[in-house]
């Protein structure tokens, strides 16, 4: 949607006495001519014409021809105004605001037919309105709706007739619920901004990975284009469930992490650790590595590690390429899923090595993402450690401590298996080991004391 600063989306100024007011450029279209509803901003009453008719003003508003009111010239001008110089006014219905015509009805369109009717099939609605169209039957501004139309992730599209009955919708329940006081106006913003990026990406794994898996049609002589309609027809149903179903699942976790925080503070700046995982040389491997190798290489490294952070209880926050970011509410969590990446990649031999940086300390974390000194903390890690290889940082090392995880020193380690066994009890069983490395600088962030961290021998 293109954003007017009047609200109406045309470049019209309504006069002060109430009549439309004149076009700031040429007029090129009936629709585009006309001003939007008093005030041109928030929430407004639907008019009574059919939404899909072109928007103007009634009869019932305009001044009786007798009444006081100057009589109209034929072309809607006062019986005082110049010469008509404006440019002629097509009158084909398909024309739109902006020159465009219909794509679904103009043979000469550039758009593929299949395209549209794979557009009409997932959307389960014809294109209808125009962005102004849009935004007067939802009754919202022009301005906010393409706020929330560009949060979204959508292109502008002029005044061109590609918006459906459900986009009417959205926009009407996004500003409800900024009209309701459940959210700000910028809140709604962001939910539009999540909600796109989250599923852009979502939509654009699930088309590429399922045309991928037809290397062949199933009917000689159709091409893998022609086999797209039935595949997507068969799969929205069953796909449009599973992902609502994953949604709340993943609502009712996050939303069990938030009732168990200490504090309203701690529920947006809350104590993490935060781990980076590295494939080493991966660069390198780009100009050795045809594109399809590689391309497999990055999934089966995002697949490993995105199983092995859910299964240990970690949460995965981003994956890029040759990187992956989780993180965990527990030290002890993030060092197992540390350990076992580096064990499950070294016994891999189709994968390159593998470095590891963890970071434990105040993240901030926002519209699925985290922030702060923490994370790039632990990113610096990441970037010196030794290959097949964990550096943690002072404060993670020492709640591994607090925990029990690790001891403090092999020596601390070994008073307490001696004084267990002479009171005739089981030692402590530490899981990992600690090992301080030499001090170094931190490009943005000073000195820092890393520490290796590796298991302990069973019985050690």
């Amino acid at each position: 949607m293109t954003v007017d600063d009047t609200g109406s989306g045309t470049g019209a100024h309504p006069a002060s006495d109430g009549e439309p007011g004149r076009p700031a450029g040429p007029v090129t279209d009936a629709t585009s001519a006309q001003p939007a509803a008093s005030g041109g901003t928030g929430r407004e009453a639907p008019p009574d014409a059919s939404a899909d008719a072109d928007p103007g003003p009634r009869a019932e508003d305009a001044p009786a021809v007798g009444a006081g009111a100057p009589e109209a010239a034929a072309d809607g001008r006062g019986p005082d105004a110049g010469p008509d110089t404006r440019p002629e006014v097509r009158s084909d219905a398909r024309h739109e605001a902006n020159g465009r015509v219909d794509a679904a009805d103009d043979p000469d369109s550039e758009e593929d037919p299949l395209a549209l009717r794979l557009e009409g099939l997932i959307l389960g609605a014809e294109r209808r309105y125009t962005p102004f169209q849009a935004a007067r039957s939802a009754g919202v501004s022009m301005e906010l709706a393409s706020r929330f139309w560009r949060a979204m992730g959508f292109a502008d599209i002029g005044q061109a007739k590609a918006l459906t009955e459900a986009d009417v919708l959205a926009l009407r329940r996004l500003a409800g619920l900024v009209e309701a006081g459940l959210l700000s106006e910028a809140m709604a913003v962001q939910v539009a901004r999540s909600t796109g990026q989250t599923t852009a990406r979502l939509a654009e794994w699930q088309i590429d990975s399922f045309l991928e898996g037809l290397t062949e049609p199933p009917e000689p002589g159709m091409t893998r284009t022609e086999v797209t309609y039935p595949l997507i027809e068969l799969l929205l149903p069953e796909l449009q469930e599973f992902l609502v179903y994953v949604w709340r699942r993943q609502l009712a976790a996050a939303t069990g992490r938030v009732v168990q925080a200490a504090d309203d503070e701690e529920m947006v700046d809350r104590r993490l650790a935060v781990g980076f995982a590295d494939l080493v040389g991966f660069t390198r491997l780009t100009r050795r590595m045809e594109e399809e190798e590689l391309g497999e290489l990055v999934e089966a490294f995002e697949t490993t590690a995105a199983d092995l952070v859910a299964a240990h209880g970690g949460r995965l926050i981003k994956t890029l390429g040759d990187e992956v970011l989780y993180s965990a509410d527990d030290a002890g969590v993030a060092a197992e899923i540390a350990l076992r990446l580096i064990e499950t990649m070294a016994n891999d031999e189709t994968m390159p090595e593998l470095r590891v940086g963890i970071a434990f300390g105040t993240v901030t974390t926002r519209m699925g993402d985290v922030f702060g000194t923490t994370v790039n903390l632990a990113s610096r890690l990441t970037s010196i450690a030794p290959r097949d290889a964990v550096l943690v940082d002072g404060a993670f090392a020492e709640e591994l401590t607090r925990t029990g995880d690790a001891p403090a020193s092999e020596a601390e380690a070994a008073e307490a298996a001696a004084t267990a066994e002479k009171e005739g009890e089981e030692p402590p069983a530490y899981r990992f080991a600690l090992q301080p490395m030499w001090q170094r600088p931190v490009r943005g962030l000073g000195v820092v004391e890393p520490w290796l961290l590796g298991r302990r021998e069973p019985g050690a």
